[in-house]
């Protein structure tokens, strides 16, 4: 049944990221995208990594996808009545090679079934999350408050890029007050 469960979530993700790229609508490729993230989310779960699957939900299918449909709606895009790109046939052979040779490279990894350093008791006593929560807030704190002081100038950056500069009748009208 596992099996099962796994080739649907790949079959699946694997499509909708192809769609992702090949449909011509943003909105299309928007939802290409969410139903790209739900399926990686329950990959996630069939590897037991409740924490992973709980952060792609949250973060990439919740505020990602928030945030790309906000700038589809900023740049106000005019679409076409096609759904695909012309030469999707191209590109879907071009990519279908270059994964199968992805796909080649990595079974003869010798990273392959690599396990992390963290002790499996470990592991084992304090759950999967906890484990991951120790290691990200130990090991790895000064990445993660870089990361966090990247995403608030990105947020900064996004506002600024969003507002509107005023118009020269505002501000006339704003200096006779």
């Amino acid at each position: 049944m596992l099996l099962l469960f796994f080739a649907y979530f790949s079959l699946v993700s694997v499509a909708a990221g192809v769609l992702t790229i090949a449909l011509r609508n943003p909105v299309h490729c928007g939802l290409a995208l969410l139903t790209l993230l739900l399926h990686v989310a329950g990959l996630f779960v069939l590897l037991n990594a409740e924490f992973l699957f709980a952060v792609q939900i949250i973060v990439y299918a919740g505020a990602i996808l928030v945030l790309y449909l906000f700038v589809l709606m900023l740049l106000n895009l005019k679409t076409e009545e096609r759904y695909f790109h012309t030469r999707h046939a191209i590109y879907l052979f071009a990519g279908t090679a270059i994964f199968g040779e992805l796909l080649l490279l990595l079974m003869r990894s010798p990273f392959a079934g690599a396990k992390g350093d963290a002790p499996t008791d470990v592991v084992i006593q304090v759950g999967g999350t906890h484990a991951v929560g120790l290691k990200m807030f130990s090991d790895y704190l000064l990445p993660f408050e870089i990361v966090g002081v990247f995403l608030l100038g990105a947020i900064i950056g996004a506002i600024v890029l969003a507002k509107t500069p005023p118009t020269a009748d505002s501000t006339r009208n704003d200096l006779r007050r």
